[in-house]
């Protein structure tokens, strides 16, 4: 199995012989071979999330921007079934929505690939596959949204807060407020507006009812003309479990909360073990060690790119 090193040495001694840089060359190369040995499209999205946390959140993020960097890399693709290899830490449910409904308008079956982490929005998107392959060392995550609160204080304008923590917090607050401890909880909640609560729950809601809509429609309904009413209703009910756990944040008590493999595999998900073949797993991980590299040596922050090398690449700011 190609370790990041060996691949690092690869890109290295590739670079030398051509006079020139290769990441590209290497990424794309493991993409072709993938395609070769599944005889399916493969599409990557990636961001550099673990390398540069600290770039600006829609160079990171699932945003609406990423439909053209889809739109790019499924131009000139067959019609036939495809693989996503999916690396990202979330972003915004609705665009994750668009990004569902269009690759499926596009493509008879989705798999989703998910070599190392696929967190958040991008855990619901991996509900809208068929299958979702996993890694021993893969983990998909919780999908309680987080809703952005403007902040007074100029060293911290902007906080990420979980959805319920903040339902929860307003109801504490009328729960413990008194005449003594009135005028400190004013000031907490001054900021969060008069309609938060309801967007809160409506995001909640959201999540939820996307994540168990696209279980039943794409992963447990794979031959709808032969589902018989009492898996009907079977599906219905673990498609309901499993979007309900999924969005408790009661349950996780952390939005970045790992979920492992057979954790995902024991709450009903349909998962494949990457080591049940050993060439798929070697090219997957080589594309994965690839794409991490990549963004090391380069300004790249997300790489949207399919198997015959079309590519929508975000670069980061020079500083």
């Amino acid at each position: 199995m190609p370790t990041w090193s060996e691949i690092g040495k690869e890109i290295n001694v590739t670079t030398a012989e051509l006079g020139a840089p290769s990441i590209d060359i290497i990424r794309r190369k493991y993409l072709e071979k993938l395609h070769k040995h599944t005889k399916r499209n493969v599409i990557l999205y990636a961001s550099a999330w673990c390398q540069k946390p600290n770039s600006p959140p829609g160079l990171l993020t699932i945003i609406d921007e990423d439909m053209q960097g889809i739109m790019e890399v499924i131009h000139g693709l067959e019609k036939i079934p495809t693989d996503l290899i999916l690396h990202s830490p979330g972003g915004s449910p609705e665009a994750a929505e668009g990004i569902v409904n269009y690759l499926h308008a596009q493509f008879p079956e989705i798999r989703v690939i998910i070599p190392h982490l696929a967190m958040s929005a991008a855990t619901m998107i991996a509900c809208s596959s068929s299958e979702i392959i996993m890694g021993k060392h893969s983990s998909i995550g919780p999908v309680d949204p987080q809703i952005i609160i403007t902040n007074p204080n100029p060293n911290h304008p902007q906080t990420s807060n979980p959805a319920q923590a903040i339902i929860d917090q307003f109801y504490l607050a009328l729960k413990e407020v008194n005449d003594f401890d009135k005028r400190s909880w004013a000031i907490l909640l001054e900021h969060y507006g008069p309609s938060l609560i309801i967007q809160c729950k409506n995001y909640i809601d959201m999540s939820k009812t996307l994540v168990k809509e696209w279980l039943l429609k794409y992963m447990f309904n794979t031959n709808p003309k032969k589902i018989s009413l009492a898996q009907k209703e079977k599906n219905e009910a673990l498609a309901n479990d499993i979007s309900t756990y999924l969005s408790n944040h009661d349950e996780f008590k952390s939005h970045g909360r790992h979920i492992s493999r057979e954790k995902a595999k024991a709450i009903g998900l349909y998962i494949r073990n990457l080591e049940d073949d050993d060439i798929m797993q070697d090219l997957v991980l080589s594309i994965f060690h690839a794409t991490t590299l990549t963004f090391g040596m380069s300004y790249a922050c997300k790489i949207i790119e399919n198997h015959i090398g079309k590519a929508f690449v975000k670069i980061a700011p020079l500083a």
